[in-house]
């Protein structure tokens, strides 16, 4: 590979000027060997490294799966690394004893350490896999945690192997094309294979960096997949690799780890209570057993996809999230509530694949309840959850409902209701000039299990967390009015005192003594990936002063409204003066639980106003 002049003297990337490093060409080439039919993978790449934390890419691994034969390999391996030296070009070759070779039963990792590097070197380097395990081809991922300037691939799929391919991130490509190569590999006594040729490049690729308020990265990540689907042999003979959703569903009905634990009444015979099982009111009934297995049969913290025994969990009282939720269902069942268990994957295992089916992207399982044409979705795992709760780690979207009678089928999963954060304090200026103040916390939803969780667990120790969050104030009492674990809504009463400082007659006085945002959690110059809140929220502050005959008010800041497009979120903040009582007010709405890409430069605005109203608000009170 060529290394220019410009690339040699690049010490920043103006694009990037964080980047540590630079992919300045990356380039794959897949294609199956005319000899021994083995799949070969040509990569080549040339790299600068820009900074001192970029030093770490002077090495790289390359894993090859030898549990059985057989087995993969690399070969090929040359590598070059560029610097300038007192002005001088200086050339430093790959030598063998820089190749590290270690074993195991099943992997064996080959590791490159190439030679000279330093801030401001290029490296170019360049290898060939080759494999026989061919069932997801050759993944390529046209985005890296380095921004790349140029990223090409190129696959040579012969024309009995038919292949599923996705396209996963929202980067576009410039170049998608394809085409059919005749006769390209020989099979031998005249029989020939035509082969598929495909070209993708992406260019000006942004780094993928990881921050708050999304799932996976492996949902993001701009790459192409392949999954194969049907193998047509020369004797003509084809096999169905990727099956539909009909073939999963029959397998999923004879899975004794799912189906077979699925609408079993003699699995959960005599369990109930009649005082349960004998509720008139459907709601009331399906409440009472969801809260009967709360109290009743513990979490393991397993998720259990291919170990599942409702007998087991019964006989032991407890076990992993498959056993409980599955038992779940079967309770529902046994008296006659509409349910149904739901496949889904977590938040941190990835978006399942809606294109085809792929069960293995499932790990996880909760139960769908209807009661008068309402959908409930139920985890009976944790006991901070509300009735039709799930866990945070559930909210990843949608979720396949199975019914054993009939099809499975994509449901959404995403909470209707607002989870929120709501704060209201009432102030007065004692004798001796303190701020004293009476707060009310009223917290529900996903706002609130943490604090359930916490308060209940060790209340002296919430009590001292709490204390972080008024550093300008001194709790004298605390009280939690919603004690009960099962409420919604986790509600305490707060008494503070503020010792606000006179400079001459004055107090500079910030009202935002509790904050909703600490800072603005979006940061980066560009994202490239979905802000995913899991849950729509809503904040309201309101603070009054009493400021009896002793204060006047004699600056406030301006009232002002600011929103998100399309009524996606806004924000409204005011200050007024009402006789002696000061009022200061702040709404915020974030009406989406998922904004799109789109909103990024959006939400980094609008909760930078937010972060700045709660940090620089002063209103200026003087004695009178």
């Amino acid at each position: 590979m060529r290394v220019t002049k410009p690339e040699l003297t690049l010490n920043t990337f103006p694009k990037d000027p964080t980047a540590e490093a630079l992919m300045i060409y990356d380039y794959g080439n897949a294609f199956f060997n005319k000899e021994t039919w083995r799949l070969n993978v040509e990569f080549k790449q040339k790299l600068k490294i820009l900074t001192k934390d970029g030093l770490d890419r002077g090495q790289i691994e390359i894993p090859l799966y030898v549990g059985k034969n057989p087995k993969e390999a690399v070969k090929d391996i040359s590598a070059r690394v560029y610097n300038i030296e007192n002005g001088e070009l200086i050339v430093s070759k790959l030598e063998e004893n820089a190749i590290y070779r270690e074993k195991n039963e099943d992997w064996e990792i080959v590791r490159i350490a190439f030679p000279n590097v330093k801030v401001g070197s290029i490296i170019t380097y360049s290898y060939t896999k080759t494999t026989s395990y061919i069932n997801k081809y050759q993944p390529w991922y046209f985005q890296l945690d380095i921004p790349s300037l140029y990223s090409e691939f190129n696959a040579s799929i012969p024309g009995n192997y038919e292949y599923n391919i996705k396209l996963v991130g929202s980067l576009p490509l410039k170049v998608n094309e394809n085409s059919i190569k005749n006769q390209c590999l020989d099979a031998g006594r005249g029989v020939y294979a035509n082969c598929g040729i495909y070209k993708y490049i992406m260019t000006d690729i942004p780094a993928y960096k990881a921050e708050k308020h999304t799932t996976t990265k492996e949902n993001y990540l701009s790459r192409i997949e392949y999954e194969l689907s049907v193998l047509r042999r020369f004797d003509g003979y084809v096999d169905k690799i990727t099956k539909t959703w009909e073939d999963v569903d029959n397998e999923l009905k004879a899975d004794s780890d799912f189906g077979r634990q699925i609408n079993k009444k003699k699995l959960v015979k005599g369990i109930l209570p009649t005082s349960i099982s004998n509720i008139p009111d459907n709601l009331e009934k399906a409440k009472a057993i969801y809260q009967f297995v709360l109290d009743n049969y513990s979490w393991n913290n397993k998720a259990g996809r291919y170990d599942a025994s409702i007998k087991r969990l019964v006989e032991e009282k407890g076990g992993n999230a498959f056993e409980i939720n599955l038992f779940l269902q079967n309770l529902f069942y046994s008296v006659g509530l509409e349910s149904y268990p739901v496949l889904l994957s977590t938040r941190e295992n990835g978006l399942a694949t809606k294109v085809y089916p792929v069960i293995t992207d499932f790990n996880y399982s909760i139960v769908k309840l209807v009661i008068d044409d309402e959908v409930y979705f139920l985890d009976a795992t944790n006991p901070y959850l509300s009735f039709g709760e799930l866990p945070f780690y559930c909210l990843n979207q949608y979720g396949r409902v199975y019914d054993i009678e009939y099809a499975s089928y994509w449901e959404d999963i995403s909470p209707k209701k607002y989870s929120t954060i709501q704060f209201g304090a009432k102030y007065q200026i004692s004798d001796d000039d303190l701020l004293i103040g009476k707060v009310k916390i009223d917290v529900t939803g996903y706002k609130s299990h943490n604090k359930k969780k916490e308060y209940s667990e060790n209340p002296k120790l919430y009590l001292e967390s709490l204390k972080s969050d008024f550093q300008t104030a001194t709790i004298e009492t605390h009280n939690v009015l919603s004690e009960d674990i099962k409420d919604n809504k986790f509600s305490e009463e707060i008494e503070l005192t503020h010792e606000e400082e006179f400079i001459g007659d004055k107090i500079f006085f910030n009202p935002f003594i509790y904050k909703f945002f600490e800072e603005n959690p979006f940061k980066l110059q560009q994202r490239t990936y979905p802000i995913d809140f899991g849950y729509k929220q809503s904040y309201l502050y309101l603070i009054e002063i009493d400021l009896k005959d002793k204060l006047k008010v004699v600056e406030v800041p301006k009232n002002m409204t600011f929103a998100l497009p399309n009524k996606t979120g806004i924000a409204t903040f005011s200050c007024s003066k009402n006789l002696n009582k000061l009022s200061v007010f702040l709404k915020i709405s974030l009406n989406k639980a998922i904004y799109e890409i789109e909103y990024y430069e959006y939400l980094k605005n609008f909760l930078s106003k937010i972060v700045e109203i709660q940090n620089n608000t002063v209103i200026v009170l003087e004695k009178q």
